[in-house]
């Protein structure tokens, strides 16, 4: 009886069709942010290179 419900149909369609997209934007922005801060890290290395020095 839920199976013939076309309402019920739809339902599942958009949740199986948008579920798995969702999560892939999260897993890359996930990703972005991370070589994001890797990327700002080894910018501001750069510019203080001797900042790990102790005897400055």
């Amino acid at each position: 009886m839920t199976i013939n419900n076309p309402i019920f149909i739809f339902v599942v369609i958009i949740v199986i069709w948008f579920i798995p997209g969702i999560l892939v934007r999260r897993i890359n922005e996930l990703k972005r942010i991370k070589q994001q801060k890797k990327n700002q890290a080894e910018a501001i290395k750069k510019l203080y290179p001797n900042s790990n020095d102790p005897s400055n």
